[in-house]
């Protein structure tokens, strides 16, 4: 009875009219950021972050969690027409989704991809609402060594699930680590590598970084790309699938809802990873394995269904727990701090509202999308004759608006313009950005945490090993590091990302 009471709170929250406004704001950017090339989401969140100042806190979560899932719909427009992922998990969906479009079934496709995602969110809120109670529940039996091995097993997941080489993405964690130290020292009051700056006595702001990385250095590398506008003709016709292939996509769509449901909750998973796991594992169970990369409907179905089930349940441990699991939550950790509120299972408890509203937006968002998605296909393709160059002024203008309006600071431009810098030199050299800013949020909370352990245990190292759940997280984390490390898994590994 409580999840019903908790559901009806949360609904109650999300049907307010400045909620469903900001809703639906939230999926139709979300929606536009996955149908242009080279605006991902992770962009548009870190360049809106400054303008939620002003907003409630739950607004301002529901808008951005609209931005992240609704990307993934709109992803797989472009995917299916245009054989151009507008999202990083929408590269499955080209492989059978364009080639559909090209036998002149893009309508079914479409289709199934807005009803697959459709599905898949609706049984990951579920998942979410049903879940949050009990692991806030063993939440509040974490102390501080529990959440300190909990951050290592976080950073460890990234480390073992970021794209290319692992000693890079372990550069990037103990890159981010140092630099979110730099401030302050809040126990002797002195300042630690400020290279006596006074305006980085207060730490290196996260809302300039997080522009710089991921809206500066994005931008300037999509820029510098060339630009696929070459549209297939399409006109929105006969857009519902047959009933043959809805049968055909029913167990796809629920085998890539549970993978993306598991895989999301997992630290450094998210919506990429779980879209191509579930196509993987698609075309092994299919019987005839030779139709994928030809046409065939569940190689839509089952990665669109997965991507966005990874994308909501990614939620579940920011929630619960407060800890990011990969480089997006950790701009919705930004987003909670910027309205003062410390991420963690005492959210639950002390913003309920906050909590559940967002959890029921979720499935309103994804209500939206179906009706954004289907009737408008020639609004958002006809969107992608806008050149790029048109578009960048305005963006980095925006940018740096948002970034000036946090603390009225010049020098905060500054930072910004030299981690976009940083952000372009790490992707021409193949370093992943999001392990670091993964680092750079949860440096300063491992430091709090791992002091106050070693407080209560009296300088012992052991309370570590000695308390079951750190001890268990910890296990964990050397697992994963053992699986990175044997070479036929590290092999296996590099050959997934390469398909």
């Amino acid at each position: 009875m409580d999840l019903f009471a908790n559901l009806a709170t949360g609904f109650a929250v999300a049907f307010t009219p400045i909620n469903l406004a900001f809703c639906f704001l939230g999926v139709l950017i979300g929606t536009l950021v996955g149908v242009l090339p080279g605006i991902a989401p992770i962009t548009t969140i870190a360049i809106l972050l400054p303008f939620t100042f002003s907003l409630p806190p739950a607004s301002s979560l529901i808008m951005l969690s609209g931005i992240f899932y609704g990307a993934q719909y709109g992803g797989s427009t472009t995917a299916i027409l245009v054989n151009v992922p507008g999202e990083s998990s929408a590269v499955v969906t080209c492989l059978d989704g364009h080639q559909m479009a090209r036998q002149g079934r893009a309508g079914p496709a479409l289709a199934m991809a807005a009803i697959a995602s459709f599905v898949a969110g609706t049984i990951a809120t579920i998942i979410i609402a049903t879940a949050s109670v009990p692991m806030s529940w063993l939440a509040l039996k974490f102390a501080a060594a529990e959440y300190f091995s909990l951050m290592v097993l976080g950073l460890t997941g990234a480390v073992v699930l970021a794209h290319g080489s692992p000693a890079k993405a372990v550069a990037m964690v103990l890159m981010g680590l140092l630099l979110g130290l730099v401030g302050i020292d809040v126990n002797s009051g002195l300042p630690r590598m400020t290279l006596g700056i006074g305006e980085l006595g207060d730490g290196i702001g996260f809302v300039p970084v997080a522009i710089g990385l991921f809206g500066i250095a994005e931008l300037a590398v999509a820029l510098g790309s060339p630009q696929d506008r070459s549209l297939l003709a399409f006109k929105a016709r006969n857009l519902w699938p047959s009933r043959e292939d809805i049968r055909i996509c029913i167990a796809p769509i629920l085998r890539g809802t549970a993978i993306g449901s598991v895989l999301g909750v997992l630290p450094g998973g998210g919506a990429a990873l779980s879209s191509f796991a579930a196509y993987a594992v698609e075309k092994k169970v299919s019987r005839t394995p030779e139709r994928f990369g030809r046409g065939a409907i569940e190689g839509v179905a089952s990665p669109e269904a997965a991507n966005n089930a990874g994308a909501q349940t990614s939620f579940i441990p920011l929630l619960t727990l407060g800890i990011p699991g990969n480089a997006i939550m950790a701009l919705m950790v930004g987003a909670l701090m910027i309205q003062g509120i410390q991420p963690g299972p005492q959210v639950m408890t002390e913003q309920p509202q906050l909590f559940w509203g967002v959890i029921a937006s979720m499935w309103l968002g994804n209500l939206m999308l179906i009706v954004l998605n289907l009737p408008m296909i020639g609004l958002w393709v006809s969107l992608l004759r806008i050149p790029y160059r048109v578009m960048f002024p305005a963006i980095v203008l925006f940018c740096c608006i948002g970034t000036y309006s946090i603390n009225n600071s010049v020098f905060d431009i500054w930072i910004m313009l030299l981690f976009g810098l940083l952000g372009v030199f790490l992707i021409k050299v193949g370093a992943e950005p999001a392990p670091f800013v993964l680092g750079f949020i949860l440096g300063p909370l491992m430091e709090e945490n791992f002091r106050r352990a070693m407080n209560l245990s009296r300088g012992d190292p052991m309370v570590f090993v000695e308390r079951p759940i750190s001890a268990v997280l910890l296990l964990m984390s050397l697992a994963l590091l053992v699986i990175l490390i044997l070479p036929a898994v590290r092999a296996k590994r590099e050959q997934v990302f390469q398909e």
